[in-house]
């Protein structure tokens, strides 16, 4: 398979985690037949950078820009726009807003915030104007850097797609009031993959890994304690079989023995 040299545009993904009764949940997106990228697939809220992502005085608390950077091995510019891309993607794709009034506190009804939710959806707005106009302050600090996965260089359109962890505010509602999501459900880890076994689902590498590696997490504290080491993936096209399946990804020869039969990749 020919590769297309495409850039990896940078993006964030963010892994809501909420305390079930059948233990650890996390939210979970199918997106609508009709986009141009992962169609039809389930995912985590999240989506590319954009440029306004990386305004300077954004209101901040947490660990600083710097450190965002040395945990996910890049510069400072581009770890402050990746944080603030997962905040106002979760926002624009579940209604879930981690930011506050104050640097110790968070909004606890971000439904009050609708219409500004529509604008930063239809770049009417950017993340820093929303804050600044609702004197709230973007809690970093609710967010865990967790893997980092990049679309193989074969494909037209490429993601550098940075994972975060994040547990659902309390008080807070993820929904499914987006145009990129068909369907919207909390599920065990374990459930989630249980249904994609049976086909009912189409998970790609990146969200398959992540599941399975939350399976290994009892409840929301032991997730957000963990010290994940991260090291760029980008898997890639085994020669022969027409380019596939894909390999150098962690136990890709275990998501290919799982697999049913179902088509696409790509980096989500």
């Amino acid at each position: 398979m020919s590769e297309s040299g495409a850039p990896a545009r940078a993006a964030s993904t963010v892994m809501l985690v909420r305390d079930g009764d059948a233990g650890l949940e996390v939210f979970l997106q199918r997106r609508v037949t009709g986009m141009a990228f992962a169609a039809g697939v389930t995912v985590f809220p999240g989506g590319g950078v954009d440029a306004t992502d990386g305004v300077a005085d954004i209101a901040w608390t947490g660990p600083e820009p710097a450190w965002w950077a040395k945990r996910f091995g890049t510069d400072e510019p581009a770890a402050q726009a990746l944080v603030a891309a997962a905040v106002r993607e979760t926002f624009e794709e579940c209604g879930v807003l981690l930011a506050g009034p104050t640097a110790d506190s968070v909004v606890d009804d971000s439904t009050r915030y609708r219409e500004a939710r529509g604008k930063l959806e239809r770049r009417e707005l950017s993340l820093a104007d929303f804050l600044a106009a609702e004197g709230l302050v973007l809690r970093a600090d609710l967010l865990r850097p967790w893997s980092n996965w990049i679309t193989p260089e074969s494909e037209p359109r490429r993601y550098d797609t940075h994972f975060f962890v994040a547990v659902l505010p309390q008080g807070q509602i993820a929904d499914g009031a987006t145009s990129e999501a068909a369907h919207v459900a909390w599920s065990t880890p374990q459930a989630a993959l249980a249904s994609w076994r049976a086909g009912e689902h189409v998970l790609m590498p990146p969200t398959w890994s992540q599941l399975d590696a939350l399976c290994g997490f009892a409840d929301t504290n032991a997730v957000l304690a963990a010290e994940r080491d991260i090291v760029p993936i980008m898997p890639r096209y085994s020669p022969g079989a027409g380019g596939r399946p894909l390999s150098d990804f962690p136990d890709n020869e275990r998501y290919f023995a799982e697999l049913p039969q179902q088509a696409g990749f790509g980096g989500r």
